[in-house]
């Protein structure tokens, strides 16, 4: 009996001691689970980050401008200074910009585009240069050297800001197709050394990728909101040319052709009345002037001025030999365009007798 007590206190000893084992060993099991469960997966959490980088990174790529680096040749071109640029890195990577090409001994329609563009570089003010860039380029490399187009600049009185330029004919061709402003069916053997070319200018934000093909035949004062506001997404406030109060803008007037003609074509050069611009005050013009000279010289001053017209080569000499532009004006367009020089004349002459 002594021992049968004996060993059941052993048998509930042992009992007891495994008891207390097993419930540590739960324990410590629960715990570790319990740690698992607080940590996190690094594997899951790095193929969250893998995902978010990649999402980032595609739209990143939608966002990108696709006229960049791989769109826009880096050609050389050396401006009128001599000093060698490369056209998407120096030009126009990352600014606002103008481009327009010409050559100095176009009869056409070359002054009137640069005349036009020197309205817009005089509204701009000391911008240009700073966070609006223009450059004209020329087309005709083998004549237009560095000298040729300081020379030329020179005749519109044109100063810093405003860059002109030469290179390989093969390379300011292939510049000309990225901006679209090259054809390849103009016919570039015209008489007299004359090159057939378009005549638009493009504008351009490079860094946002907005461009915008424009005419010279456009008002400065809407060239200069297009480059100086729309393409800055009016974040300049400072535009004068532009009103901000419905009550005082101008009101839409209604042209007749004489009147579109001279406001287009020829309004950049002359004034009537308002003394010599590039060209001459045309006040009074009709009185000097006979109608047969005239008519002919708005129709086909290229012709003139290669026949030496006296008149012509007296005038060329005041105005520095700027080549007043063959507009090809019809007979009808040339009546039209005299018949409001006229009214223009008589109305100013009425205002001096008051």
């Amino acid at each position: 009996m002594f021992y049968f007590k004996k060993i059941q206190q052993l048998l509930v000893t042992v009992i007891v001691m495994m008891t207390v084992v097993c419930s540590q060993s739960l324990y410590a099991n629960t715990e570790k689970t319990s740690d698992k469960q607080k940590q996190p997966d690094t594997r899951k959490t790095a193929s969250v980050d893998k995902d978010k980088k990649v999402a980032k990174k595609e739209r990143k790529r939608k966002r990108r401008n696709p006229y960049g680096r791989n769109y826009f040749p880096n050609y050389e071109l050396i401006t009128e200074e001599g000093k060698k640029v490369r056209f998407f890195d120096d030009m126009i990577k990352d600014k606002v910009v103008s481009i327009n090409f010409i050559f100095t001994s176009c009869q056409n329609i070359c002054p009137l585009e640069t005349a036009r563009l020197t309205e817009v570089y005089r509204q701009l003010g000391d911008r240009v240069g700073k966070d609006v860039f223009m450059y004209s380029i020329t087309v005709d490399p083998a004549r237009d050297t560095p000298e040729v187009l300081k020379a030329y600049k020179k005749k519109f009185n044109i100063g810093k800001g405003w860059t002109f330029l030469t290179g390989k004919k093969e390379e300011i061709d292939k510049i000309r197709t990225k901006l679209g402003l090259y054809i390849k069916d103009l016919d570039e053997t015209l008489p007299d050394g004359q090159i057939d070319h378009n005549i638009s200018l493009v504008m351009g934000n490079q860094k946002t990728g907005q461009w915008m093909k424009r005419s010279p035949y456009e008002t400065s004062q809407v060239l200069v909101t297009q480059l100086g506001d729309w393409l800055h997404n009016w974040k300049k406030t400072d535009n004068k040319l532009v009103s901000h109060d419905y009550k005082n803008v101008a009101k839409i007037e209604n042209y007749n052709d004489g009147t579109y003609i001279f406001r287009t074509r020829c309004q950049t050069c002359h004034t009537i009345g308002g003394g010599d611009g590039v060209g001459p005050d045309l006040q009074g013009v009709t009185a000097r002037r006979e109608e047969k000279w005239l008519r002919r010289w708005i129709a086909e001053p290229n012709k003139m001025i290669k026949e030496k017209d006296p008149i012509v080569m007296e005038m060329m000499k005041q105005y520095k030999d700027i080549n007043m532009p063959n507009l090809k004006l019809n007979a009808e367009d040339v009546r039209k365009v005299l018949e409001y020089i006229k009214s223009v004349e008589k109305e100013n002459y009425a205002m001096l007798k008051k």
